[in-house]
């Protein structure tokens, strides 16, 4: 009889997993909080040789994987050229690599509205028990559930996320909503601009429904803006007063929040990123958090993805680093063996790299904060520029 995975978690993270862990031969069943299948996450990705080679890997294919960009560009505050180089990367997006993936989960193992709410070792087997009073048996539980893992919080309780001072906003526009000027200028390229205290990145993505045709696409737009405690406090709050702990759900982001944010925007954006915003569809924003564990796997245990390192956005790794976590832990488990040795084994190759792009990471985001506005109001005068072109999600 196959060893049996529980994962916790129905994301990407958590279908790299399960997809893994099937072909090596496991019976696994994915638990995801969420009561419906989740989509419509528009969200851009830049792909890496390794996480092309792991769709491959685990069967899901890269046909149509997203948009070609031939080189990066920054940009000042006027909307010219600072800098460019040559650089091709294909960019996707959070919505083609789920559909990928989602279907190597036979339907029956992927369930729906089931919250983990903790889980109890007994030596020969791993009991992981549900919000809703439910209990299911296996000889593995794996926290793939983000980086507010259940999981994580009683495997290793003493590790929280701690926020880094600044939050993400993130928008899509359609191409075919841009002036003549922008689809020109700025869309085509991996797009920069860097003045002191914040900083925007930028790339076409597919449209709807993986659309990569010209004038069908839409372009991934993020931008790191700094927010102090206070005004965090304020951004997490929605309309009925509810301060919410970690992260906002982005429908509950209160219209002052988006009002400011526009108003930030239109004071120190360059205007074709103002353009950008102002066509998109509704911006959210999600706060940076870090946090890394000491121990990705023992007894019967285990974590991925986010649930056990994030990388801030800056790398671009945050799906690579689940796919490559999600590879090694069905590399070291085999078809169920001894599944301690095989936690120790993934945990001893994984922890190290993860905490080098956790820390490549961050430094990259201190890039952002580390001189006075006045020295590089327009992103004409950074002094790491081309570092920060040549190495913003890129892999290590």
């Amino acid at each position: 009889m196959a060893a049996r995975a529980i994962i916790g978690g129905g994301s990407i993270g958590g279908l790299f997993a399960a997809a893994a862990l099937r072909r090596a031969g496991w019976e696994v069943d994915v638990f995801e909080r969420a009561s419906a299948e989740l989509s419509g996450r528009g969200a851009g990705i830049v792909t890496h040789p390794a996480l092309v080679e792991a769709l491959e890997s685990v069967g899901a294919g890269t046909h149509d994987l997203g948009v070609a960009v031939e080189e990066r560009v920054a940009f000042d505050r006027q909307g010219g050229r600072v800098r460019a180089m040559e650089f091709p990367q294909i960019v996707t997006s959070w919505d083609r690599v789920h559909r990928l993936l989602r279907p190597l989960v036979p339907e029956g193992r992927y369930h729906l509205g089931r919250v983990i709410a903790g889980y109890e070792e007994t030596g020969g087997s791993v009991i992981v028990r549900f919000e809703d009073g439910s209990r299911e048996e296996a000889d593995l539980v794996v926290g793939a559930d983000g980086f507010r893992s259940a999981v994580r919080g009683q495997f290793q309780p003493a590790v929280a996320p701690t926020y880094a001072g600044y939050v993400v906003w993130r928008a899509l526009a359609a191409e075919a909503e841009l002036s003549e000027e922008v689809r020109a200028s700025v869309f085509p390229a991996f797009g920069f601009f860097a003045p002191a205290g914040t900083q925007i990145i930028g790339y076409p993505i597919a449209g709807p429904e993986n659309d990569l045709r010209p004038g069908n696409r839409r372009y991934n737009f993020v931008w790191y803006s700094p927010a102090d405690a206070g005004k965090l406090d304020a951004m997490l709050t929605d309309a009925t007063g509810h301060r919410h702990r970690v992260t906002i759900p982005p429908p509950l982001i209160r219209n002052e929040v988006l009002a400011q944010m526009r108003e930030e925007a239109e004071a120190w954006l360059p205007l074709p990123f103002v353009e950008i915003l102002e066509v998109s569809e509704r911006p959210f924003f999600t706060p940076i958090y870090d946090h890394c564990v000491e121990v990705m796997g023992a007894g019967r245990v285990a974590l991925a993805g986010d649930a056990a390192c994030v990388a801030r956005p800056h790398m671009g790794m945050g799906v690579t680093k689940a796919a490559c976590d999600a590879l090694a832990l069905a590399r070291h488990l085999g078809d169920g063996g001894d599944v301690a040795a095989g936690l120790a084994g993934y945990s001893a190759e994984r922890v190290p790299a993860s905490r080098l792009a956790h820390e490549r990471a961050r430094e990259l985001g201190s890039y952002i904060f580390g001189s006075p506005r006045e020295t590089n109001p327009d992103g004409r005068a950074n002094p790491r520029l081309e570092e920060i072109m040549r190495t913003t999600a890129v892999a290590i």
